[in-house]
């Protein structure tokens, strides 16, 4: 076997599909933990760029609402002149129209919206932002890892958390970002795998063999480009080849986008589905800055969401009964201002909106207090106020849905408590979950 063969044409495409050194090296680590599961999974979805909260979850029952937005203000369910309106919910909140694929979630209790919540730092920053919010720690920056890499650390070693599942054993597909690099939130010490597609998870080389000599090279001892380590990854490889989910068809009714994003949840659904062992799942979907021409009921928003809310949709139906064991949760690391500015978009805001969808969920009501819009009542004089942490609504579906009973290990610091009515700052739990 020619080791400079092997390193030109397996190595190297290695790094091409997301599998990173600090996966190579972890992923032995990971498969020898005796991994306590309950058989949940979580879904995290983040919408990077900061979504439009008042005009996702609709608050029209609110004067302040329609005023502060002339032209961008969706209107309410009831409004004439053939224009669309809010799909009501609840009488005061509504989804906007392009999010039609949400409602039937809604009828079904699996949508638990979440409005007012976000991080109580007052950064405008996307970066910022967002770093806080994949660490969960406000305010801290050079945190070293994110929340959900802490979760894998904790409830792989916590001998009180929820008796062991049947994927007990340390799958090496324990958490997947879809993705090309790790994203901040899954960053830290366990093992994780990135991957921009299934296929992709693979050893590519010209003659085709690579796989074979890979093997043979570790099985000889002979390689040092990554190490023992290596061995764990070709296993890593059988495994996602027995459960064969490349021949992967969704379920009847199931229509997911064409787009990237909805790409990247059917893919989530394959690997539930084939079960590696999936227990936390990433993806993320940029476009959500909408400075300029954000339009209304229709328009660059309303594309956007109407492909976030069809591909979620899918999803769930594809999932079908294991969302009684799925959560999936939404978030954006701020909202957008509650003025319209001067060239038909809005700025960078503060508080914003969630939803967590499952069949765990306590559906049939918004969540979290709304603070109002008048003016007296915004943030800073411009922004929807924070009435909830979100690292409440994070803890809540760490302690509850994926059973680690003490989460303050995953956020160092927060002192919301578990239970509780919810409220300002993020003090207790909201009861997302039922």
């Amino acid at each position: 076997m020619n080791r400079r063969v092997f390193l030109k044409g397996g190595a190297l495409s290695l790094l091409t599909l997301g599998l990173s050194p600090s996966f190579l090296r972890r992923t032995a680590a990971a498969m020898a933990l005796p991994a306590r599961d309950t058989g949940k999974t979580l879904i995290v979805l983040f919408q990077r760029g900061a979504a439009d909260a008042l005009n996702v979850l609709v608050p029209f029952g609110d004067p302040g609402y329609a005023s502060a937005r002339p032209q961008l203000a969706i209107g309410s369910p009831t409004r004439a002149n053939g224009a669309l309106g809010a799909i009501d919910l609840d009488g005061f909140f509504g989804l906007h129209p392009a999010m039609a694929s949400f409602k039937p979630l809604w009828d079904r209790g699996l949508l638990a919206p979440i409005h007012a919540v976000g991080s109580p730092s007052a950064t405008r920053s996307h970066f910022d932002a967002q770093d806080y919010m994949e660490t969960g720690t406000p305010d801290r920056k050079g945190t070293p890892d994110g929340w959900l890499n802490r979760y894998l650390a904790v409830k792989g070693t916590c001998e009180s958390c929820a008796p062991a599942g049947p994927r007990a054993g340390g799958s090496p597909f324990r958490a997947v970002a879809m993705s090309a690099q790790t994203p901040r939130i899954l960053e830290g010490a366990s093992a994780v795998v990135a991957m921009s597609a299934i296929e992709e998870f693979s050893i590519r080389a010209n003659g085709g063999d690579a796989e074979q000599r890979l093997e043979a090279l570790y099985r000889t001892g002979r390689s040092d480009v990554i190490h023992g380590s290596g061995r764990d990854m070709f296993e890593a490889l059988k495994v996602l080849r027995a459960a064969n989910p490349q021949q992967y068809r969704p379920a009847p009714g199931a229509v997911y986008p064409r787009s990237p994003f909805g790409q990247r949840l059917l893919q989530i659904a394959q690997l539930i589905k084939a079960g590696v062992g999936l227990e936390v799942a990433f993806a993320d979907v940029g476009g959500w800055d909408t400075h300029v021409n954000q339009g209304a009921a229709q328009g660059q928003l309303a594309n956007r969401l109407r492909d976030f809310s069809d591909a979620v949709g899918a999803l769930v139906t594809d999932l079908g009964d294991r969302m009684e064991h799925v959560v999936i949760l939404t978030c954006s690391e701020f909202g957008r201002t509650v003025r319209q500015n001067g060239t038909g978009g809005t700025d960078h805001g503060h508080a914003g909106a969630m939803f967590v969808i499952g069949g765990s969920v306590r559906s049939g009501t918004v969540h979290g207090r709304w603070p109002g819009l008048a003016r007296e009542q915004l943030y800073e004089g411009r922004d929807l106020a924070l009435t909830t942490d979100f690292r409440s609504v994070f803890s809540e579906i760490t302690s509850r849905h994926l059973g680690v009973a003490d989460t303050s290990a995953v956020f160092p610091g927060y002192r919301g408590g578990s239970g509780g009515s919810g409220g300002s700052g993020g003090s207790g739990w909201l009861g997302v979950l039922g």
